[in-house]
């Protein structure tokens, strides 16, 4: 452990109290004494009622009392215990809540903040008082906090890692045995910042308490990628306050999530195969597609949700050709006849596909008859065409074309005619989705050097309201191929689904 250790007249004792008190207009730069492993303590904000950390040399654990109205939106309020540091850090420790408590949404936080500034950028574990259990997290100083859920409730230790931009919340089971709980999120903190933990009551006129025991802070050792496990993790954005939830997470790659019509579960793909899971989490289930077991990661629902395409590179050499599939499992029925072909949109109606097929060396967007048929090619210009998705009035596709040197998002009528430039940024821009609406669409953006869709890269998912074309970030991750490829909206228009990746050690 850190810090300086105490004689064992002082161990035995005594009992460290350490009290900060605190103006309504107390700065954040004011400072209590030490307080074990940490350098100081003091409230953060503004609150009624002066803050407290008591440290217990024996057990050596922190009792912390902390007022504040919330930690959220562009301030907090609360009482924090803290060390400066620099590098890749990991704190952990056991929380539990002294008392019934005034509201359920009192926290107890393990936090890497920049500053002591009420708003100051952070990333942080909270555990609420009622289980609920988010990795919260402000981008840049004063913006909102936000948010991402954890799969599970009320963990018996929790534990906060912060490895380059990059955050992620860990949560013990009933073994003591740590799971990721949450997906990648990043950002750009300067050395050094301050680590710690804190206690907010959530109600400026209460205090409330929490006992932190076994506390270990520590730097943590870089992850090579050769000696790293890849973990995913399936989740859920709201797009209005992008707030997001982690709905399961693995130790292995898995991609390209569908929201099912019936909004209620949700489809991506793995090893070969299409998984449904509920969108409340659980144990997904295998979908049978018969032959067809080297599925990739385009497929997506009919609209009158009876159908499933999928591409699949069992057949042919193992190159990808588009089937389709009923919704509950089955044979696969055979659509293109050429190949490379790779699915990626339905026309509203129900009666056609929009795929990228390679032919003679170049990738297009072509259009085929679910029935059966030709195929019709819709774009002819150089370099490559891919992500085609129908408009929800089926008067458009939408596609990602690099004919301009940089991969942007374009749009053509269903026919193919009147091809025109939608984003005209600076950045590479892939695989637009349309919401059920029409009114908004999500891509997936590459920084400029990125050439192609790689995995593994650090990426944004923008959306932009097509009245206007103003775009907006929606979240900041790790991840790329298999992230979003095919359509992931919610029915009603209010979430998508994506898939976040994480290089970490496998036991860590």
């Amino acid at each position: 452990m850190f810090g300086k250790k105490m004689d064992s007249f002082t161990a035995l004792a005594f009992t460290l109290v350490l009290v900060f008190t605190s103006r309504n207009d107390v700065v954040a730069e004011q400072s209590g004494a030490p307080v074990g492993i940490f350098e100081s303590h003091g409230d953060i904000g503004t609150v009624l009622h002066p803050g407290s950390a008591e440290y217990d040399a024996v057990k050596h654990s922190y009792t912390i009392a902390g007022s504040g109205e919330n930690m959220w939106s562009e301030s907090d309020a609360f009482q924090f215990v803290w060390k400066k540091m620099s590098g890749d850090v990991t704190l952990m420790a056991d929380i539990t809540f002294l008392g019934k408590g005034v509201n359920e949404h009192r926290k107890a936080v393990l936090m890497i903040r920049q500053s002591l500034d009420m708003d100051s950028p952070y990333a942080d574990v909270a555990l609420h008082g009622s289980g609920l259990t988010s990795l919260q997290y402000r981008e840049e100083k004063a913006a909102a906090t936000r948010e991402i859920q954890a799969n599970f409730s009320a963990p018996k230790r929790l534990r906060i890692e912060k490895r380059g931009a990059y955050f992620s919340m860990w949560l013990a089971d009933e073994k003591g045995e740590f799971h990721l709980a949450s997906g990648s999120m990043r950002i750009a903190l300067k050395e050094p910042f301050y680590v710690g933990i804190g206690v907010c009551s959530h109600d400026k006129n209460v205090v409330e308490k929490a006992v932190f025991s076994n506390v270990e802070l520590k730097a943590a050792e870089p992850v090579a990628p050769a000696s790293s496990t890849l973990y995913s993790t399936l989740e859920i954005i709201n797009v209005a306050s992008t707030d997001r939830r982690a709905i399961y997470v693995a130790p292995e790659r898995f991609e390209a999530p569908n929201w099912m019509p019936d909004g209620k579960n949700l489809l991506f793909n793995r090893n070969g195969r299409i998984e449904k899971i509920p969108v409340t989490g659980g144990i997904p289930q295998v979908l049978a597609t018969g032959f067809a077991t080297r599925c990739n990661n385009d497929h997506g629902i009919s609209p009158d949700g009876t159908q499933l395409a999928i591409s699949d590179n069992s057949q042919e050499e193992h190159r990808s050709l588009v089937y389709i599939v009923p919704i509950s499992g089955g044979a696969p029925r055979r659509i293109t006849q050429k190949s490379p072909s790779y699915w990626h949109g339905w026309s509203p109606d129900g009666k056609t596909l929009a795929f990228v097929g390679e032919r003679n060396g170049d990738f297009d967007i072509y259009a085929i008859p679910v029935a059966g048929g030709e195929e019709k090619q819709l774009t002819t210009a150089k370099g490559l065409d891919d992500g085609p998705e129908y408009s929800p009035d089926g008067k458009y596709i939408y596609f990602n074309s690099e004919r301009t040197g940089r991969m942007q998002i374009w749009r053509m009528r269903a026919d193919g005619s009147e091809q025109e430039q939608i984003t005209f940024g600076e950045e590479n821009d892939w695989f637009p989705h349309l919401s059920p609406d029409g009114e908004k669409m999500v891509f997936l953006t590459y920084d400029a050097s990125v050439k192609g869709h790689p995995e593994n890269k650090d990426v944004m998912l923008r959306m932009m309201t097509l009245r206007d074309k103003k775009i907006t970030v929606l979240a900041k991750l790790f991840g790329g191929q298999g992230t979003m490829n095919v359509p992931s909206w919610s029915p009603d228009g209010k979430q998508f689904a994506f898939v976040s990746y994480q290089l970490a050690p496998k036991s860590p």
